[in-house]
């Protein structure tokens, strides 16, 4: 019953959406810019209605289908006009050449190159490896006018708003036994295949670990049910927020709560990340108070380190998860709640993924197989080949090259940003390719589909105001050649 209520109730709401994507590709991202950060929320709060199995999946898939309606829509208009979008560069050829190649490590036999995984985990991964590339082309194939930017960016800072205002009311006022009790746990767990050790079977990384067998210490979750991705959204927020420059008495304020549930989450990557990001607006700018203000990110990074242990919100550990916790205890004897410190489990885990991926593409360029690695293997229950950084996760799906057509793609999309001076977009692409070194940013979908896409709108020529005779839904219908983009046109705000 409840599984039929919610397939009727999706419907009526995923048609009129997907019209809307039809008629303006645009609106997509607007969509995923509010859908994506509630996600999970929703997703398991239907797991607890009772809507789970393949109803549920068929649900979470709505994301994947407005992708499929809008990448139509523009193929549609090419065929029509006989002609692409755009004009043709390096960088488009880098990213179709990655997603060709993806394509056929997604057909290999696995026992070629000694991968172990299932269908199930090879449609995951390439899932995963390839939204970035829809996404990408789908900005690329937009034409908006310098002014249709500006809506984009203040709907990502209302978004990042709500997400950072639900994350401080979580942190401080719900208790952790109401998450240990919710149907999250299950979520993850039963409909999404994690194998969670946290606290009452939670994410790990729900709290932070100091090493006491009395507390722990919550970082801050939000809708996005995770810190890493609710700290990617303020990172981009906040990076928006000091390119816009706009309306200060909102900005400011709104920027001041982002950034501290940015704090809240305790992702020392992020804050580093935010650092470099402004560093490049710095240059895209050509000022130097965005590079004060990444001195000044760094000195808060340090300094909240040892703050963050005394005003952080505290959860008490259950008998059960004691026992856990005293187990792992044995199996790293140097690890320490010194945040820190080199032997942190967090900083360690990180940086000992990073090593052994590198080793592993180096050692076997040929790849294993798309699901062999990453949050897809976790799932799926494959042995886990690399982690955590996505350069080193694709390079141990897809080989050497797939690492290489990857990383030349993605640097050169970053480049073509900063030459045509977009400058919060190129900051953002910046700041989440760092933090990609050291985790799988793609592997959140907010990242995956809304950045992905900002990047391919901000590669994009700019309409002109001489562009009368262009079409006001947000696409092309035939190619801008030798259209120039101007640099006070490049520019988000």
């Amino acid at each position: 019953m409840a599984s039929g209520l919610a397939l009727a109730s999706y419907g009526l709401l995923l048609v009129p959406a997907a019209l809307l994507v039809w008629r303006r590709p645009v609106a997509a991202l607007y969509v995923w810019l509010v859908g994506l950060a509630a996600h999970n929320a929703v997703m398991a709060a239907l797991y607890g209605a009772g809507v789970r199995g393949s109803a549920l999946t068929a649900i979470q898939a709505w994301k994947e289908i407005l992708l499929g309606v809008a990448l139509a829509r523009v193929l549609v208009d090419a065929v029509r006009a006989r002609r692409l979008a755009f004009t043709i560069r390096a960088v488009d050829v880098l990213a179709l050449a990655f997603a060709v190649l993806v394509c056929v490590y997604a057909v290999l036999p696995q026992s070629w190159l000694d991968g172990s995984a299932d269908h199930s985990a090879i449609g995951l991964a390439l899932k995963h490896d390839l939204v970035p590339v829809g996404a990408y082309f789908l900005g690329r194939s937009l034409l908006l006018r310098r002014e249709q930017l500006v809506p984009i960016a203040w709907t990502l800072l209302g978004v990042a708003g709500v997400v950072a205002l639900a994350g401080l009311l979580d942190d401080f006022f719900l208790p952790i036994s109401w998450w240990r009790e919710s149907a999250v746990v299950d979520y993850f767990h039963k409909q999404l295949g994690y194998d969670y050790h946290g606290t009452g079977g939670l994410p790990e990384n729900f709290i932070y670990n100091t090493g006491s067998d009395v507390h722990f210490l919550r970082r801050l979750v939000s809708l996005f049910l995770g810190p890493l991705a609710s700290a990617y959204c303020f990172v981009a927020a906040l990076l928006v927020a000091a390119a816009l420059r706009r309306r200060p008495r909102v900005l400011a304020p709104l920027s001041a709560l982002i950034f501290v549930a940015l704090l809240f989450t305790f992702s020392r990557s992020s804050l580093l990340a935010l650092a470099a990001g402004l560093v490049v607006l710095a240059y895209m700018l050509r000022e130097w108070w965005p590079v004060a203000a990444a001195v000044a990110t760094l000195a808060v990074s340090v300094a909240w380190v040892h703050v963050f242990p005394d005003v952080a919100p505290e959860g008490k550990w259950t008998k059960q998860d004691l026992v856990l916790q005293h187990n792992i205890a044995k199996q790293h004897p140097g690890a320490t709640g010194n945040a820190g410190s080199i032997n942190e489990p967090s900083i360690h885990s990180h940086w000992v993924s990073l090593r052994e991926g590198v080793r592993t593409v180096v050692h076997h360029p040929q790849g294993y197989g798309l699901g062999n690695a990453g949050q897809t293997a976790s799932r799926t229950g494959t042995p886990i080949r690399a982690g955590e950084s996505n350069y080193t996760e694709i390079g141990a799906e897809a080989g050497l090259l797939g690492a290489l057509l990857w990383i030349a793609w993605n640097l050169s999309l970053f480049v073509g940003l900063v030459a045509r001076r977009a400058a919060a977009i190129a900051a953002v692409f910046g700041a989440i390719l760092v933090l990609a070194v050291q985790t799988d940013v793609i592997g959140d979908p907010w990242v995956g589909y809304c950045v992905w896409m900002l990047a391919g709108l901000g590669f994009a020529e700019v309409a002109l105001p001489t562009d009368g005779d262009r079409p006001q839904s947000g696409h092309r219908a035939r190619s801008p050649q030798g259209e120039r983009p101007r640099p006070r046109d490049r520019v988000l705000p």
